[in-house]
């Protein structure tokens, strides 16, 4: 490149790629192999909590790339495959485990053509200790309230049940399936991956150690907004400002993940209206205020705006967050 010292192009790259922070996929518009020959990628924010003695529930990212398609998943316990589900569903009920033991799971991604990718990282659960002879379930979950959150999410709050020997979990259910768990001190969820202007119904139910089942919360219904406001799914606390090192300006980013049941580990930076970089945790994603930054050249007085956005655990994205205007400062 023209002009560009031999020694400051490999830095605006490093600054591009935020290597020193995390690893970030730079999305330039191509495939390494023609045709989707590759299988497809890591399962991202993979959690496991007991939702009783004997039972673990797992949930993770959806795998999402332009060219591949997930059919299923595969969940392991330890070596061994212990659940099979559809690619539309990111988290399951592993079962039949024993009371007061750790356990450890990873979850693989398999295409639609049977290639199956790398396992994801390794979590950990432990199941609590069975309680003899337990046949009294929790009281009913009361005070059930929910809201649409946008056009692609709603939130739901109850109030906690009682139980003899405690609550262990609370089962989130869409209609009469299943969608969701949360850990016996949860008290919130918020569920995505809703469609615009759609009714749904929900209820939520209490379980104990030996998997006894509380009768459901009352059913709380709502309709999901008909537009794209995504303000529920996006960032919060975003801030951005000018930064001059190693020889350019950089812009410095800071925010709050959405809060949504999942992890969330891609985020998507937007610089004047055009997508700039997107960013993919490869390890521990943050879960209270997150930080990165990117080169915007070296000339001094440019202003420029910014906003970001996060990939949500059902592999949609969630809303944008407040846009800021920064300018580039004199260099120092």
């Amino acid at each position: 490149m023209r002009g560009v010292p031999p020694a400051v192009f490999p830095r605006r790259l490093l600054a591009l790629c935020g290597v020193l922070l995390l690893i970030v996929s730079c999305r330039w518009g191509g495939s390494d192999d023609a045709g989707g020959e590759r299988p497809p990628g890591v399962p991202t924010g993979v959690t496991a909590e007991a939702g009783s003695a004997t039972s673990v529930h797992v949930m993770w990212n959806a795998v999402t790339a332009a060219d591949t398609r997930v059919s299923h998943y595969e969940v392991y316990r330890g070596s061994t495959k212990v659940k099979e589900v559809p690619g539309s569903e990111h988290m399951v009920d592993v079962t039949r485990l024993r009371p007061s033991t750790a356990y450890v799971f990873t979850v693989r991604a398999r295409d639609t053509d049977g290639r199956l990718g790398p396992p994801s990282r390794e979590v950990r659960a432990t199941t609590p200790g069975a309680a003899a002879a337990d046949a009294t379930a929790p009281t009913r979950p009361a005070e059930l309230r929910g809201r649409a959150a946008g056009s692609r999410a709603a939130q739901l709050s109850w109030s906690a049940s009682t139980d003899d020997r405690g609550v262990v979990s609370y089962d989130v259910y869409q209609g009469g399936r299943k969608i969701h768990s949360v850990g016996g001190s949860g008290r919130a969820a918020v569920v995505t991956g809703l469609r615009p202007g759609t009714r749904y119904a929900f209820t939520v139910r209490a379980r104990d150690a030996a998997d006894n089942l509380s009768p459901p919360a009352a059913t709380v219904r709502l309709t999901t907004a008909g537009g794209a406001d995504g303000r529920a799914t996006a960032p919060t606390g975003f801030r951005a400002t000018s930064q001059w090192s190693d020889g350019a300006h950089h812009i410095a980013l800071s925010w709050v993940p959405p809060r949504v049941d999942g992890v969330i580990t891609e985020y998507e930076v937007r610089l004047d209206g055009r997508v700039a970089t997107s960013l993919v945790y490869g390890g521990d994603a943050p879960r209270d205020r997150a930080a990165y930054r990117f080169y915007v050249g070296r000339e001094d007085g440019v202003t420029h705006r910014v906003r970001i956005r996060a990939m949500l655990p059902d592999g949609t994205w969630g809303g944008f967050s407040a846009e800021r205007t920064v300018t580039t400062g004199t260099r120092r």
